[in-house]
């Protein structure tokens, strides 16, 4: 039964990827970035939009010279440099933490090293950092260490629910594997940008518009709105 509903997923979530390439075209990410500076921005990012998230990395890397520096920086001048992010209380200290974890262990501010090591053992070495999910971890391998990772943020989790690409009852954690195993290791960056796209645009949480969508007719969500 498992193995027919993975092949079910499979199959609808090749048309998906092609529909969704069709219509927004192949994204690029927001920048390329070195593994420690998209590890900042990524938890800058959270619960927030990318306009104010690229103003508060701009500002973090204005203010300090090194990531030395915002790891020594006072706390209360982090997160008011960063504050235009949102939740700077909680992203400043997690910013901090993760900066003196990644020394404590390898003696400086640096993570391209994890290039060398397997996937599996990147993303579980990234995830005992403070402050770093899965999400995050899957984020850094993909866009800057060029390793095969599929992100799952709440839009592409509530899209690939409602779409029908997964588990109804399957948690956050276990779609980040799950999507790894349904969908093509070349296309796990484009995808994820395309189901956020898409979530962001057109399947909103609250009120999706089901009748501008590229993807309506293949999708499973029972209370479709075309209003």
């Amino acid at each position: 039964m498992l193995m027919d509903q993975i092949a079910e997923h499979r199959d609808r979530l090749a048309k998906v990827e092609q529909r969704l390439r069709n219509y927004f075209g192949t994204p690029t990410w927001h920048l390329e970035l070195e593994a420690v500076d998209e590890l900042v921005c990524t938890i800058l990012s959270q619960n927030t939009n990318d306009i104010n998230r690229d103003k508060a990395f701009t500002a973090l890397k204005e203010r300090y010279p090194s990531w030395e520096a915002v790891r020594d920086a006072d706390p209360a001048e982090l997160q008011y440099v960063i504050r235009i992010a949102g939740l700077a209380n909680q992203k400043g200290p997690n910013i901090q933490a993760a900066l003196n974890d990644i020394t404590r262990e390898r003696g400086e501010i640096d993570l391209d090293w994890l290039k060398e090591k397997s996937p599996e053992e990147a993303r579980r070495w990234l995830v005992n950092l403070r402050g770093v999910g899965p999400k995050t971890a899957a984020i850094v391998m993909v866009f800057a260490l060029g390793m095969p990772a599929f992100p799952v943020d709440t839009h592409v989790y509530r899209v690939t629910g409602r779409i029908g690409l997964r588990p109804k009852e399957m948690d956050v954690t276990k779609t980040h594997a799950y999507m790894e195993q349904i969908a093509a290791p070349e296309s796990y960056g484009s995808l994820h940008l395309n189901l956020i796209d898409l979530g962001r645009e057109i399947c909103h949480a609250r009120k999706p518009k089901c009748a501008i969508c590229p993807v309506c007719d293949l999708c499973q969500f029972e209370d479709k709105n075309f209003s």
